[in-house]
């Protein structure tokens, strides 16, 4: 926090209840800087993965104490960036990854932040010049949350960490819109007012002379070699995955996989298990439920390593009974990241401190339905807006969501594919008028408009959407709420560029989805794994919320619309996710 309008013991203090907010997620030690002179105060819970040793402590600072950092997440390069600097001159004094940033700063200036591959959100205090930066990674896996106010600065890694140190107080209105509508509350927004989430690939300036900021992306474009040979295409993934993977594998801490038995997680595991110099730890869950039961693919892989192979049943009375306990480690509300939470809570259990994750796949290689949808969705765009104004008034719940095409928005061709209500029913939830719903979810200019309609745009949906706004941050919330940082190889930034290289025909195929990143492992990849229907990781979770006693009681909601969709939920096939938008709504009001 920065405050010149406050004392700095009082900034101190509203810091150290930052710090006990987010206990969970670093548990091993906990640190505090405070300049008075700017009334800057630093915060920090530290995870300990890399230089386990109290050389690792945060904040930290240079030995010249000209910049102090607190940083949350790991940079998978830092040994290489480590042998640069010292070549350079620069002198470290521990083996962390945390110095690294310290010194690459100190010689490249803002330069270093495009040099770092990693996840990471940090803040960095440069005393000389007088400036504070807060940076996250270019794909956002870590969270970085920041609040300006009345000339002062706030930022954490989680909302509940400003609400609990009372600086952010009051409630943004337009959350339950956005989230009935998306099942998530996508950034930069949050539930509280005026929090914002950082962009990622971004970093905000604080200048302390002026009392004011900027924010700029430091992502540096470079110029596109596209790969038009499928073959070399291959060779080029197989190479640079495993590059990712092994150095994702670098900890001074227990570190393992998750495996769901999916194509994704089951790549994942079999390269870590290559590139592993100790026995690999995975991490599997496995249902009564049959047709969710995933463990004859897991076995598959299972067989194929060595190592320690940790397998958990999940019930639905284990839903039942942490629930309540899972909406609270949510945060900000959401209708997904209940897996990744019980998965998360037996990784802990199993002793382990980070994890491998298979996520990012899909949006690189066209792993979802909506690659081939958006297609449709061309054609039906091309019909005149007002015809679609009628669908709204469908009884059919599947149909009315056509109503989205009569707005002229991309985010409403996004809601076609991949949202939960459509306005007139968020309206009628909420009891607001439509037009209020309309301005509030069509509001967001920054969004490109897409024009092709094909996978291309359906990738950009997906990876900056709903992989940014739901599978990355409900992985990190879920997972630091059992003290565990979940990687994200697939994410990694070369590995990215790469696929993003490759001519559209060979990287997407209408007919199998992620055939080349199947064809790229063929020869390790089990045929009975990737052949199956898609599935993802997903819970028995349409059941287990029709027989949740509190969930699926009408009158446990207020408001005619919502009592009547709960019905509807206990005897339709609508989809569970909609009805928990309703019943967190019905919690938090």
């Amino acid at each position: 926090m920065i405050s010149r309008k406050r004392t700095t013991p009082e900034v101190r203090e509203k810091v150290t209840i930052m710090c006990h907010a987010l206990q969970h997620g670093g548990p091993d030690d906990e640190g505090i800087y405070m300049d008075e002179n700017n009334g800057l105060v630093f915060g920090h819970r530290r995870l300990s993965i890399i230089d386990l040793s109290s050389n690792g402590h945060q904040p930290m600072s240079d030995a010249a104490a000209r910049v102090w950092i607190t940083f949350n997440g790991e940079i998978y390069n830092y040994l290489e960036l480590k042998e640069t600097l010292i070549a350079s001159g620069a002198k470290f004094y521990s083996n962390s990854d945390t110095e690294v940033i310290i010194q690459a700063y100190l010689f490249w200036g803002m330069a270093s932040f495009s040099k770092l591959r990693g996840i990471f959100a940090f803040g960095l205090y440069d005393i000389q010049k007088q400036l504070t930066y807060l940076v996250r990674d270019s794909s956002g896996v870590k969270p970085l949350y920041y609040m300006v106010r009345d000339g002062e600065l706030s930022f954490a890694s989680e909302v509940r960490a400003l609400k609990k140190a009372g600086l952010a107080t009051e409630s943004d209105k337009s959350w339950q819109v956005r989230f009935l509508a998306f099942g998530h509350i996508p950034e930069p927004y949050t539930t509280q007012k005026d929090v914002y989430s950082l962009p990622k690939g971004e970093f905000l300036c604080w200048n302390h002379k002026k009392n004011s900021y900027e924010i700029h992306s430091y992502h540096v474009a470079t110029a596109k070699t596209i790969i038009n040979v499928a073959e070399q295409a291959k060779e080029l993934i197989r190479n640079v995955l495993g590059k990712a993977v092994s150095r994702q594998l670098v900890a001074d801490a227990p570190i393992g996989v998750f495996l769901s038995g999916g194509t994704d997680s089951s790549i994942i595991t079999l390269l870590a298990n290559q590139h592993r110099h100790t026995q690999l730890k995975t991490i599997s869950i496995y249902f009564d439920e049959k047709a969710y039961d995933e463990s004859q693919y897991q076995n598959l892989i299972l067989a194929e390593i060595q190592g320690e192979k940790f397998s958990h049943l999940v019930k639905q009375n284990d839903f039942e009974e942490f629930i309540p306990q899972i909406i609270e480690d949510m945060d900000m509300p959401t209708t997904d990241g209940i897996n990744t939470w019980f998965i998360s809570r037996y990784a802990h259990q199993d002793g382990l401190k980070a994890v491998l994750s298979g996520v990012g796949a899909d949006e690189l290689f066209g792993g979802y339905p909506s690659f081939n949808r958006i297609k449709f969705l061309k054609k039906l765009k091309r019909l005149p807006r007002l015809s679609f104004s009628a669908a709204k008034l469908f009884t059919s719940d599947k149909y009315r969501k056509i109503s989205f095409l009569a707005y002229d928005h991309p985010l409403a061709d996004y809601l076609l594919l991949r949202g939960h209500y459509p306005p007139l029913d968020i309206a009628e939830i909420l009891d607001m008028d439509l037009s209020e719903v309309e301005a509030i979810l069509f509001d967001n200019k920054a969004i490109p408009k897409i024009s092709k309609f094909d996978e291309e745009d359906a990738a950009w949906f997906e990876t900056n959407l709903y992989m940014q706004n739901q599978l990355l941050r409900d992985t990190d919330v879920m997972g630091m709420s059992h003290a565990l940082e979940v990687r994200v190889p697939f994410l990694d930034e070369d590995f990215k560029r790469l696929v993003e290289n490759i001519r559209l025909d060979i990287r997407f195929d209408e007919v199998q989805p992620k055939k080349l990143l199947i064809d790229s492992f063929n020869d390790v990849l089990p045929e009975a794994v990737w052949k199956r229907s898609k599935m993802g990781f997903t819970f028995p979770l349409q059941q287990w919320m029709k027989d949740h006693e509190q969930i699926s009681d009408p009158n446990y909601y207020q408001g005619k619309k919502a009592k009547q969709i709960i019905k509807d939920f206990k005897t339709s096939t609508m989809h569970w996710s909609k009805a928990f938008a309703l019943y967190q709504i019905q919690r938090y009001a």
